[in-house]
């Protein structure tokens, strides 16, 4: 099997850390994961030398055409969202939209997605800054406001900059399971998994103390999955009021303590069920769940899939998306 393509294009005015992100995730080369990686490719919007922010310049090998034999697009930005992109480049993301092609686009790049009309009747997110413009200039498209990615299954849009590379994560995520994806965000040093739906920013700073108790609870129920937490138990490991906790949690996450905790125990199940060795009846308890039918509700719920699919999926050599 052909490995899987992804491909980014450039454009004058680069949005140079979104690019970074995507070549630092696809364009290295993983052996040591033990799975067939991606290959990858960068092809120009432009004609001759790029700019790029930080009085960067890039020359890329490849014109759009090279869009055409693309499995996924990655749009990392755009240069000016007022700015109506080229229409041979809206004809290529038409055409690779219609041939079944994955694309992803990181902040204002949405509004390339949007310019070739692929995302009427789709719900999208973007940075925050972007939300309203977008929201009026295409009152077709359900933006969701708040989040840090949003999953179309064929069209993934992200918030700005860091949200992208949670996004990108995501994708890893779905095409080679959890456990590849938390040792490539091991090597990125960064989160292993953030749920899109997390707010994309805090409105009011938590004091320095406060945010430290909070990111410490979060890290130690991580390590102690299976112990029975509830807000009571969780207030009082982070020396903090249930209210406090609550209030904290929604700021950091978008979601309350419990939702997050039952988020991060589907996490832990996701990398059990990729071992064939352990039974569901063990996966739940050291996720937490207490039970296999707990365990079944919560990851269909939140994965939109049973654990068995999930593991006939993932067990072994996962295989590419078409």
């Amino acid at each position: 099997m052909k490995p899987h393509l992804v491909i980014c294009f450039a454009y004058d005015q680069l949005c140079t850390f979104e690019f970074g992100c995507t070549v630092e995730l696809f364009a290295l080369q993983r052996p040591e994961l033990g799975v067939a990686w991606y290959e990858f490719a960068v092809c120009a919007a432009d004609a001759g030398k790029l700019r790029a922010a930080g009085g960067i310049t890039v020359e890329v090998p490849y014109g759009l055409d090279m869009l055409d034999e693309a499995d996924t697009i990655i749009i990392p930005g755009w240069r000016d969202a007022d700015e109506i992109p080229p229409e041979a480049l809206l004809d290529k993301i038409r055409a690779a939209h219609a041939r079944g092609a994955r694309i992803c686009s990181i902040c204002s790049g949405v509004f390339i997605l949007a310019a070739a009309g692929i995302l009427d009747g789709k719900t999208v997110t973007t940075h925050w800054r972007y939300a309203e413009k977008l929201l009026k200039r295409y009152p077709q498209i359900q933006v969701q406001t708040n989040a840090l990615y949003v999953d179309q299954g064929q069209i993934m849009t992200s918030a700005g900059s860091a949200a992208g590379l949670d996004m990108l994560l995501h994708l890893v995520r779905k095409d080679h399971g959890a456990k590849v994806a938390n040792l490539v965000a091991q090597r990125l040093v960064v989160p292993p998994h953030r749920e899109g739906g997390q707010a994309q920013f805090v409105p009011r700073p938590m004091p320095s103390d406060e945010h430290a108790r909070l990111a410490k609870l979060m890290d130690w129920i991580r390590a102690h999955p299976a112990l029975p937490h509830n807000l009571a138990s969780m207030a009082e490991k982070a020396a903090m009021s249930t209210r406090t906790l609550q209030r904290h949690f929604k700021e950091s996450t978008g979601m309350a303590p419990g939702e997050w905790l039952i988020r991060e125990r589907v996490a832990i199940a996701k990398e059990l069920l990729e071992s064939p060795n352990t039974s569901l009846p063990q996966i739940a308890e050291l996720a937490g769940f207490g039970s296999e039918e707990s365990l079944r509700r919560h990851f269909r719920r939140i994965v939109a899939n049973s654990p068995g699919n999930y593991r006939k999926q993932f067990s072994d050599s996962t295989t590419m998306p078409p």
